[in-house]
């Protein structure tokens, strides 16, 4: 992984954490009012959510099947892919757009407009937008980074320990009823 520029993001010691475009993704603007919305309409939704709980468990995962994989994706790659995965949910219930083509369009802002230190180079740009928009669904062909978010994505879902789980609606195909990591 390259060396980055620690000068504004770091972890508030002077050292770098690796992780500041990811951080420049959470703190950019339209993130940050993309997610606020989509916090709002889930206030005291009994089923998943898609808030930071979700959004990390799914970086994390994708991240361990990475290193166990040895597909060599830098972490903050991972990161950025998860947390910006279901940024465009906010659309879906507000308007029936699906949240994966909202979010994509939402992560192409986002990732096109971060200062120029902390800018995803061209083909991570497209890693993570083909995995924002591929994570609901397998696919014939898939990115390796698209293929991590989906399967993270499922198995950050503990449908086998939900409350809500016999209300929910997905098919029983669709729910994680094993822990798998």
């Amino acid at each position: 992984m390259r060396e980055r520029d620690c000068g504004r993001a770091g972890d508030g010691d002077g050292r770098c954490s690796g992780m500041e475009r990811v951080h420049a993704v959470f703190h950019h603007p339209l993130y940050r009012k993309c997610y606020c919305r989509l916090e709002e309409l889930e206030q005291g939704r009994k089923f998943c959510r898609h808030q930071m709980p979700h959004l990390l468990d799914v970086a994390r995962i994708a991240y361990i099947l990475d290193l166990e994989q040895g597909a060599g994706i830098p972490r903050d790659v991972v990161y950025a892919a998860a947390i910006l995965h279901d940024i465009g949910k906010y659309a879906q219930y507000e308007d029936g757009t699906p949240h994966e083509l909202a979010g994509r369009d939402i992560a192409a802002e986002i990732l096109e407009s971060l200062p120029k230190d902390r800018r995803f180079s061209p083909e991570e740009r497209e890693m993570i937008l083909t995995a924002v928009q591929g994570h609901r669904r397998q696919r014939a062909g898939a990115q390796v980074l698209e293929r991590l978010l989906y399967r993270a994505d499922k198995a950050s879902r503990m449908c086998f320990s939900c409350p809500a789980e016999q209300e929910c609606d997905w098919s029983a195909e669709q729910k994680n009823m094993e822990p798998e990591i």
